[in-house]
C-alpha cells in the first residue's frame, strides 16, 4: 500500500510546480488550476467562441460539470523555476480577424496567470481549430418558420 500512496504522490508532484514558499510552508499549484485561469481568460475574450474540440462531447462534459474538455483543448507545460508555457486549441466566431483575436487571447492569458499565480508565463500559441458561424448556445433561427407558407 505504501509504494501506491508514493507513486499517486509523485504523479500529483509532476503536475504541480513548488514556488518559493513562506515561512509556513511550500507553496505549490497545480497544472489544473493554471488550465482553468487559462479558460477564463480564453472566453471571456472578444472573438473566442469556444475551446476547440468535438461540440456534442463538450456540451456534454459541461452539462455532467467535467473538466475533461479544458484538458484536451489546454496543455500546460511547467517547469521548476516558476515558469510556465501553454498551448490553447479554440474556435473564433467568423468576422474576427483571426491573428488579433489570437493576440488578445495570448495577452489576456500570460495577464491572468502571471497575476494570479505570480509564475512567468514563457509562451502561450494558439491553435485556431475552426470557425463558428454563431455562438454555440444561441439558439438557431429559421426565418421560414415565421412566415405563413402561400
Amino acid at each position: 500500500h505504501k509504494t501506491t500512496s508514493r507513486k499517486n504522490s509523485a504523479a500529483v508532484e509532476s503536475e504541480a510546480v513548488s514556488l518559493e514558499g513562506s515561512a509556513a510552508g511550500a507553496i505549490k499549484i497545480h497544472e489544473g488550476v493554471i488550465a482553468s485561469l487559462a479558460r477564463k481568460a480564453v472566453l471571456s475574450t472578444e472573438g473566442v467562441s469556444r475551446l476547440a474540440g468535438n461540440a456534442l462531447m463538450d456540451n456534454i462534459a459541461e452539462i455532467v460539470g467535467s473538466r475533461r474538455m479544458q484538458s484536451r483543448a489546454i496543455a500546460v507545460d511547467l517547469s521548476e523555476a516558476g515558469k510556465v508555457a501553454l498551448e490553447i486549441k479554440l474556435n473564433i466566431l467568423i468576422g474576427h480577424r483571426l491573428p488579433v483575436v489570437a493576440a488578445n487571447v495570448q495577452r489576456a492569458v500570460t495577464s491572468l496567470v502571471e497575476d494570479a499565480t505570480g509564475m512567468t508565463v514563457t509562451s502561450v500559441d494558439v491553435l485556431v481549430q475552426d470557425i463558428d458561424e454563431k455562438m454555440p448556445d444561441e439558439p438557431e433561427t429559421d426565418v421560414s418558420e415565421d412566415e405563413p407558407e402561400n
